[in-house]
């Protein structure tokens, strides 16, 4: 993992404080879309199935990866610098390793935790990537977190924070086991999806100049989502 040398002078252009502005207002104001959370109609198909139902529950494991944008920001800060593709396999295994075992061990065993608590520390998960991309720890800290073991960690922070969703539920013991199977699986293959979209964007702005110039930016932004995410997850937390 490179991370970026923080300029002297950030001389940050007006276009991309207003996008900073924007986006962290789009967190603020569509929170609920944007929580660790699986939607209504889902919820309740969970709720109401029984039996194994494979390849609904593939579908739905796949969905949730491809729109959970907390995954989604935590992966591209992994494989933002990232350039190799045996690179990016490492990282992107140790982060499904660790989400995998977290999400079946979570809900098998019904253990689980506050879902606010959670999910804020998802979100510093993306907080965290951005601030290791910006070489903040070595600068602010004189210390560099191990990025490998950090990934295995947060991965499984975000597979525990999905199966204390799912434990709410009460889904059915009848074909539990290979209903989380298939999940898992679903999940695995919206990792894959959402992953080559995002190596597909980095790989072509990568090869434009801009990268370079921007990289502080992108990485600015990435920093203040994950700090809405954060906020407002102990908000909720506060006031339920």
């Amino acid at each position: 993992m490179l991370p970026m040398t923080i300029p002297r002078q950030l001389g940050a252009s007006r276009y991309w404080m207003a996008l900073i502005t924007i986006f962290a207002l789009t967190f603020c104001f569509g929170a609920e879309a944007y929580a660790h959370n699986v939607a209504a109609g889902d919820k309740g198909y969970i709720q109401e199935s029984s039996g194994v139902l494979f390849l609904p529950f593939v579908y739905l494991g796949a969905k949730h990866m491809v729109t959970g944008y907390d995954h989604l920001l935590f992966l591209f800060g992994i494989i933002f610098f990232l350039y190799r593709m045996k690179d990016i396999g490492l990282y992107v295994t140790l982060f499904a390793v660790g989400h995998s075992t977290t999400l079946l061990f979570g809900v098998l065993t019904g253990i689980s935790a506050n879902a606010y608590v959670i999910d804020a520390i998802i979100g510093f998960s993306v907080v965290y990537k951005a601030l290791d991309n910006l070489g903040g720890f070595q600068r602010w800290f004189g210390v560099q977190p191990n990025t490998k073991i950090a990934t295995l960690v947060f991965g499984f922070f975000h597979g525990f924070g999905l199966a204390t969703k799912i434990i709410e539920f009460e889904i059915a013991e009848d074909g539990l086991i290979s209903n989380l199977i298939a999940f898992n699986i679903g999940v695995e293959i919206g990792q894959l999806l959402a992953l080559g979209g995002i190596l597909i964007l980095l790989s072509y702005w990568r090869r434009t100049s801009s990268f370079i110039r921007h990289a502080f930016a992108a990485n600015a932004v990435l920093m203040s989502a994950g700090f809405m995410l954060v906020g407002y997850q102990v908000a909720g937390y506060l006031t339920a």
